[in-house]
């Protein structure tokens, strides 16, 4: 019986720590949502499609390591498309 208990003991803590890592999905938000929870929590990984997630932060800070800095990007949420940042390198075009 005890092995049993144990059993749905590891089981219920398992279903848990799953739970907690879910990223919110963009989709589900609204663009409003997306930047006050990137804004709170200084940066967030959220969803943005079936099987795409992404690291998103706010666009003045330092979440980025360097060199990357916060770049401009787009995901789509219940109202339309909402512009948020992500740490990417910066590209110099220099004319030849």
């Amino acid at each position: 019986m005890k092995a049993r208990s144990i059993a749905w003991i590891a089981g219920a803590l398992l279903c848990a720590a799953t739970t907690a890592h879910a990223r919110p999905d963009t989709r589900a938000m609204s663009c409003e949502q997306v930047r006050s929870l990137i804004q709170s929590q200084r940066a967030a990984v959220l969803t943005t499609g079936q099987n795409t997630y992404e690291r998103y932060v706010r666009q003045f800070g330092n979440e980025c390591d360097w060199p990357e800095v916060p770049t401009a990007a787009s995901v789509p949420t219940r109202d339309g498309q909402c512009r948020v940042y992500r740490c990417q390198e910066p590209v110099f075009d220099f004319p030849n």
